[in-house]
């Protein structure tokens, strides 16, 4: 059965309660937290409402909404605005002795009313959506959050955002992250992943590069609250609890896979794989290391490198010894600038998947 909007503006509203979350980490989740720091992450809250201003499509058969034409979908803090938005619902499994709660759907223009749920045995019952598709100058955004691309699709069992297309772009108040074939965020995991010309840009000045980065986030400490006096608090505003369930996370790791490119206003570190740790400034890198500080260049075969305070230490090994050009009186080194960029010859291997073994 197909249901078709006629109006120009369509709005509908799915109940979109997504399974159980699977458990992201070895240590549990705390649960002290009623509001937690999600994020991009449409797997909690509420209903999603889907609008679109060129009309929209309940194929109740294939179990979608197809909306069209400045489409929005809303769940919490979280919004997505595409060309069209596919919304992939399915039955919700109703606890035993819980009321069914029909999908409820409406097309409007005016006040015309249009696509109420038959009532047939599979259209009775709450419904959830499992998957959302985005297509089309895609938008993804929290009140501290953005995410861009062509196309986009969301997995509400993982909490998995996966983008693809041109010009793909993560932004936090910390941190930029770009890459050239496509992005994966995992809500939930705290992990995200680019791939092809992957880099992050930090809002400290510093940048890693490399053809595969996966970073780990960690949710932003809620500043200090006040002790509640015995009078009755102010009631918060929906604004401000908006953007405290939409808390951002800050990246507590970076690795790099494949020519790894390390920046600061005065180096550059050049490698086959490494780690960085911002809050700390440290880096542990790996395979043809190459420093560069001016006209000054050091070479190794790994390397531990402090960016805050400058120093590294070089690592050899039996078949490889550390080399390093000093270039006296190097007025760029002194001036804090950064050097020329050398070709890159070494042969980077193979770059692996968010699960692979760390360096």
């Amino acid at each position: 059965m197909i249901v078709k909007s006629i109006g120009l503006a369509a709005t509908l509203l799915l109940v979109a309660g997504a399974a159980p979350a699977q458990a992201p980490a070895p240590t549990p989740t705390p649960s002290q937290d009623s509001t937690p720091s999600q994020g991009i992450d449409l797997s909690h809250g509420g209903p999603i409402t889907v609008t679109a201003r060129d009309g929209m499509d309940w194929l109740q058969n294939e179990q979608e909404v197809v909306a069209r034409g400045d489409a929005r979908a809303v769940r919490g803090t979280v919004t997505v605005t595409a060309d069209t938005l596919i919304a992939h619902y399915r039955k919700k499994k109703t606890p035993a002795g819980t009321a069914a709660t029909p999908v409820a759907a409406e097309a409007s223009s005016g006040s015309a009313q249009v696509g109420a749920p038959a009532p047939a045995a599979d259209d009775t019952g709450s419904n959830e959506i499992y998957r959302l598709e985005a297509i089309g100058h895609v938008h993804i955004f929290t009140p501290s959050d953005n995410a861009w691309g062509d196309k986009a699709v969301y997995d509400m069992d993982q909490a998995v955002l996966v983008l693809t297309g041109k010009h793909l772009k993560l932004t936090t108040p910390q941190d930029v992250i770009t890459a050239r074939d496509d992005m994966e965020y995992w809500s939930q995991k705290h992990l995200s992943v680019a791939r092809g010309n992957a880099v992050v840009v930090t809002n400290d000045g510093k940048r890693i590069a490399a053809d595969t980065l996966v970073a780990y986030d960690e949710p932003t400490p809620p500043s200090a609250q006040p002790a509640q006096s015995p009078a009755p608090a102010a009631k918060s505003s929906p604004q401000s609890e908006d953007e405290a369930a939409a808390a951002t996370h800050r990246i507590k790791r970076v690795e790099g896979y494949g020519n790894l490119d390390i920046r600061t206003a005065t180096e550059t570190i050049y490698a086959d794989r490494g780690v960085y740790l911002p809050d700390r400034g440290l880096a542990r890198v790996v395979g043809h290391v190459r420093i560069t500080r001016g006209q000054n260049q050091v070479n190794g075969v790994a390397a531990d490198v402090n960016l805050n305070t400058g120093i590294s230490t070089l690592l050899s090994s039996k078949d490889a010894r550390v080399q390093g050009l000093i270039m006296p009186n190097d007025a760029s080194a002194a001036a804090g600038q950064p050097s020329n960029n050398p070709t890159r010859t070494s042969k980077p291997g193979p770059a692996p998947s968010a699960g692979q073994k760390k360096p």
